[in-house]
């Protein structure tokens, strides 16, 4: 599939800068704006929704030399895997505009580019803790959301806006933002109508929101991301499946881990949960095995995202939606509003 076929044309103001609620709903079946009430009467006693309980990390980090790097993950040698106090990390930064031989600064500690690429790796000066993070920080918003808003640095809000209810298990890059949609109250509302919930974990790091950089899709290489599916959750969805219910994943990040999970890519431990890595890149052609039901924001163009809902439902119907919602000027992208794809 090449690439320029997952384009398509938006006006920059419709980029949400800021989390709104309640978010506006589009059914793409046919397409049509529904309701929160609505929304709720498409699912039936026996569905089972599917969350992602990540948790994005203080991982952007600006030198005082004015140089902008997101800190990837360290680069582990030592074999338990304990990352705790690293100095050599994968980052992502504008390296050709980092000097060879100079260092950037952050407070009292110092960092030197030792390979570039992409993602680059650099060495700091000191261990880096979780204590760096939390002080030197800032949540990773989308570069879209930046230039949108005119500004480089998160806002005050953004610590709790940009992450979801189901926020639980630190460790992504980026938040699963379907699941910004739906506080408490919904969530009642919904296991009030005989629908349950199960988790999963998916950490989002480059896979999700690299960039596609080649002229066909077979070409781009997905990075692996970290997943785990604890064992009830497995329970649950074989018992949906037996009952003839419905999957209904929440968001793109959900979905893939659940399409993973259905291709062995993850080990099972000794209680039953699965964990691992993925590098599942879902195109058209897709052979869906586990999810029934998609919700999803607008994604990008020419993004691997657009890319996995052209493949769950079509890519001449994703387009005619997508042009509907410009159209009707729905919000777009992380922090936009919400659309509900049925399986064809």
């Amino acid at each position: 599939m090449k690439i320029s076929e997952l384009d398509f044309y938006y006006p920059e103001d419709l980029v949400a800068t800021e989390r709104v609620s309640p978010s506006r709903i589009l059914l793409a079946e046919k397409p049509r704006e529904i309701t929160r009430a609505e929304l709720l009467k498409l699912f039936s006693p026996g569905d089972l929704w599917v969350v992602n309980e990540t948790k994005v990390l203080k991982r952007r980090v600006f030198t005082k030399e004015g140089l902008e790097i997101l800190f990837i993950k360290p680069v582990v040698s030592n074999p338990d895997g304990n990352t705790a106090g690293f100095t050599d990390w994968e980052v992502l930064c504008p390296s050709s505009r980092w000097k060879q031989g100079t260092k950037q600064t952050v407070g009292t500690v110092s960092f030197e580019l030792i390979e570039r690429g992409r993602p680059q790796k650099l060495r700091a000066s000191e261990p880096l803790a979780e204590d760096f993070f939390e002080h030197a920080g800032e949540l990773p918003l989308p570069p879209y959301i930046q230039k949108a808003r005119g500004e480089r640095h998160t806002r005050t809000d953004d610590d709790h806006e940009y992450q979801s209810l189901w926020a639980k298990t630190g460790g992504s890059l980026a938040a699963p933002t379907a699941s910004f949609h739906f506080d408490q109250t919904f969530v009642d509302d919904l296991k009030a109508c005989g629908v349950e919930i199960a988790t999963v974990t998916l950490h989002v790091g480059l896979g999700t929101f690299l960039p596609v950089t080649v002229d066909h899709l077979d070409d781009h290489v997905m990075h692996a991301e970290v997943a785990e599916v604890p064992a009830v959750t497995r329970k649950k969805i074989e018992e949906t499946k037996t009952r003839g219910g419905r999957v209904i994943a929440v968001g793109t990040t959900v979905t893939r881990t659940l399409e993973a999970m259905a291709l062995g890519h993850f080990s099972e431990s000794l209680n039953g949960d699965l964990h691992g890595e993925t590098s599942l890149l879902i195109r058209p052609g897709h052979v869906w095995r586990v999810v029934d039901v998609l919700l999803t924001n607008f994604h990008q163009p020419r993004s691997t995202l657009f890319a996995l809902v052209a493949a769950f439902s079509n890519l001449e119907h994703v387009r005619r939606v997508y042009a509907h919602a410009i159209e009707q000027k729905f919000r777009l992208f992380s922090y936009g509003d919400l659309s509900v794809w049925f399986r064809v």
